[in-house]
């Protein structure tokens, strides 16, 4: 059994400077700091955790590079952003809140591709910008990942009773005024019938070839698995730690994949070829715990050749004249002639689903379409279909599509009647925040906290900071 720790206060008579180490004799001044240099500040203080200036300067960093703009005096709102995000950390803690090493290395790596594409792919400005080694980069952003998802678990769990009614949503907007009410922008419906070209019977026997090779490496002790994963494996998420997928659970996984994960009982055996809709892999075994598996796998995928794209191209324009010449129906044809799971089955009609609410929905802004759909279905008129065209889809695969515009929703200002879902979400979102701003307020009545004197004239979003 784990027992909850009280936030505990820190005694308020705790130094509020950080300071170096005394010079090494011989060195000079300027390699060396001398006694009593500041080089780092506590300037808050949140339970037995401290806010150090330094901790509020990379925020700051962070959010110029990535274009943040805040409301208010940013001096006084980023340190009291760290400060909420301590205690719903603690909280989560207290709760017994946890994530698993594979989601928060995945938003490690999506961090920073996100980072590396603002400085145009290029590794050596980000480490100058960043004034760290992409490794350095990587290790400091695994625990703030952590941390962040911890948050996000807890804020979750606080608001995971709410719900709102349809006649809550209606009485909310009764007699909300025009400027207030939000504004949809323009919305579309696409469906798409979708072919994967051919893969050709030499193109499986040299990807299995290569598969086979790291196998007999590996039994031999010629390489590790995990180096060799980094080398080869074409899974961007997992190459960069040595194909480690982290404790997963088998629903989370490509049902081939999971059948051989879950029967491997030795470590230090490498399994069969295992074929799934990503490609080929070879798996090893790192551990089970419980109804979860822990392993490294290396992904290859099989190159499409440009003459089997071409001929599902010309397949897919033939399946779009035939419907333009009104021998059957898109409808009918998608179900039939697509191999897309995600769509076949709901004549061809992409949907999404939304973050926040998990709602599904059929209606896409254009920006948030694959980009080949959205350019094929952009000067389309409703009802039309587009040529056939090819894309990489979410799973990493080279496809063929050809795609209808089924509806198209201009811009316009919400109503009950068209846009419930919308107006929903808000009044739920609403209810949401008010949930988690009046958690903050009575957490901190309860918790310990101590600012310097400097932020006395802050105008904060939660009151009580100051005992």
């Amino acid at each position: 059994m784990v027992m909850a720790v009280p936030l505990i206060g820190v005694a308020a008579s705790s130094p509020s400077c950080l300071f170096s180490h005394s010079s090494s004799a011989g060195s000079s001044d300027s390699d060396s700091v001398s006694i009593g240099t500041v080089i780092d500040e506590v300037i808050w203080v949140v339970g037995d955790e401290a806010i150090l200036k330094s901790d509020v300067e990379v925020m700051r960093m962070q959010a110029a590079m990535e274009g943040v703009k805040w409301s208010g005096d940013p001096d006084c709102t980023i340190p009291e952003q760290i400060a909420v995000q301590k205690l719903f950390k603690h909280q989560a803690i207290i709760d017994s809140i946890e994530v698993t090493d594979a989601d928060v290395a995945q938003e490690v790596e999506q961090q920073i591709n996100y980072w590396l594409e603002m400085v145009d792919g290029s590794r050596e400005r980000l480490e100058e910008y960043k004034h760290q080694s992409l490794s350095q980069i990587r290790s400091d952003l695994r625990e703030e990942m952590k941390d962040r998802q911890m948050v996000q678990q807890m804020k979750r769990k606080l608001v995971e009773d709410i719900s709102v009614t349809p006649a809550e949503v209606r009485r909310y907007f009764k007699d909300m005024s025009q400027d207030s009410i939000p504004f949809v922008p323009t919305e579309v419906e696409v469906q798409i019938i979708q072919q994967t070209p051919l893969i050709t019977p030499e193109e499986l026997n040299r990807v299995k070839d290569e598969l086979r090779d790291y196998t007999d490496r590996v039994n031999k002790g010629d390489a590790s698995f995990q180096t060799l994963a980094r080398l080869y494996s074409e899974d961007p998420g997992t190459a960069r730690r040595g194909g480690e997928l982290g404790l997963t659970g088998r629903g989370t996984l490509d049902p081939a994949f999971a059948a051989v994960a879950f029967n491997l009982t030795d470590p230090k055996k490498v399994s069969k070829i295992v074929e799934s809709e990503f490609g080929f892999h070879i798996i090893q075994l790192i551990e089970k715990r419980g109804d979860k598996v822990n392993v490294r796998h290396i992904l290859r995928k099989p190159v499409v050749s440009d003459e089997e794209i071409d001929k599902a191209i010309a397949r897919l324009d033939s399946i779009a004249d035939d419907i333009r010449a009104g021998k059957f129906t898109f409808e009918d044809a998608a179900p039939m002639l697509s191999d897309d799971k995600d769509t076949r089955y709901s004549k061809g009609l992409m949907s999404t689903s939304m973050a926040q609410t998990g709602y599904t929905s059929s209606k896409f802004r254009m920006q948030d379409l694959p980009p080949e759909v959205a350019k094929a279905v952009d000067t389309l008129q409703v009802g039309e279909i587009s040529r056939a065209f090819q894309m990489i889809n979410q799973r990493g695969k080279t496809v063929c599509v050809i795609a209808k515009l089924k509806n198209r929703i201009d811009g316009h200002k919400a109503t009950v009647t068209e846009d419930f879902q919308v107006l929903k979400d808000v009044v739920l979102q609403k209810r949401q925040n008010e949930r988690i701003h009046q958690w903050v307020v009575d957490k901190i009545k309860n918790v310990y906290t101590h600012l310097n004197d400097d932020y006395k004239d802050c105008n904060f979003e939660y009151e009580g900071w100051f005992k």
